[in-house]
């Protein structure tokens, strides 16, 4: 699977984003989708997942009830909507892929995840 991740940029606290990550290769319906973020001087650490069926979403306490992740499986697409952003929002933000064609709940540590896509940054100004 190869992901392309868009849609970073500069944006004022309070503002809004919307990052898109297209996917290639591989059945990306059999895939669960999440974005994780690296900020400056701190791990990789996860945002928001979705499982293969669209159906449920999983966040970080952090961004719960900020963003919502959503995916299009016929356009092997994944969204990440963030409002109300501030600025330890502020990272790289990455989409990636897990193997996952179950009903439970994929996993959401960083480590879990097969594919990557390259980043994009996000800079939230206060």
């Amino acid at each position: 699977v190869q992901l392309q991740a868009s849609g970073g940029g500069l944006v004022q606290a309070g503002g809004s984003l919307r990052l898109s990550c297209a996917a290639s290769g591989r059945t990306f319906s059999s895939y669960a989708m999440g974005w994780f973020r690296l900020a400056p001087g701190k791990e990789r650490e996860f945002v928001a997942a979705i499982e293969w069926r669209g159906g449920s979403t999983y966040y970080a306490d952090s961004v719960k009830g900020r963003f919502t992740i959503s995916r299009d499986n016929a356009k092997n697409t994944v969204s990440l909507q963030m409002n109300s952003l501030k600025a330890e929002d502020t990272a790289v933000y990455y989409c990636a892929a897990k193997y996952w064609p179950f009903m439970s709940r994929p996993p959401l540590a960083v480590g879990a995840y097969d594919y990557w896509g390259q980043g994009t940054l996000v800079t939230v100004s206060s």
